[in-house]
């Protein structure tokens, strides 16, 4: 698959997609097996940690807007810069999230992946 920015926001598109319906297989297939992920508060999960809890429902997105600022695209990599404003529920608690974001995408093997995603909140 050639990569342009077009293909990038789609990818991003798609996971947010699977986040809303708890679709845990299709994250599976968009994220790398070496995925780094951190949330809001610092905490960090892996690909395993991750899908797990998606499985387990831990985070349930009632809605999530992302809209994305810029895509950097540079060899096999991809750097989306963007924001993602949600409402979710976690512990049975209501949240709201309201966050810059920085995703890298890379290709191995022919297949786009997404390595990275690192919110930080609004200021």
């Amino acid at each position: 698959m050639i990569m342009t920015t077009e293909t990038v926001r789609q990818l991003d598109r798609k996971r947010f997609e699977a986040l809303l319906a708890q679709d845990a297989d299709a994250l599976a297939e968009l994220c790398h097996p070496e995925l780094m992920l951190t949330h809001t508060d610092g905490a960090p999960e892996n690909y395993e940690s991750y899908l797990r809890k998606i499985r387990e429902s831990a985070w349930v997105f009632q809605r999530i807007d992302h809209p994305v600022h810029r895509i950097s695209l540079v060899g096999d990599t991809a750097v989306v810069l963007g924001e993602m404003d949600a409402d979710f529920t976690v512990g049975g608690a209501v949240k709201h999230l309201s966050n810059i974001t920085l995703a890298v995408w890379v290709r191995e093997d022919g297949k786009w992946r997404m390595l990275a995603f690192h919110p930080t909140p609004k200021q």
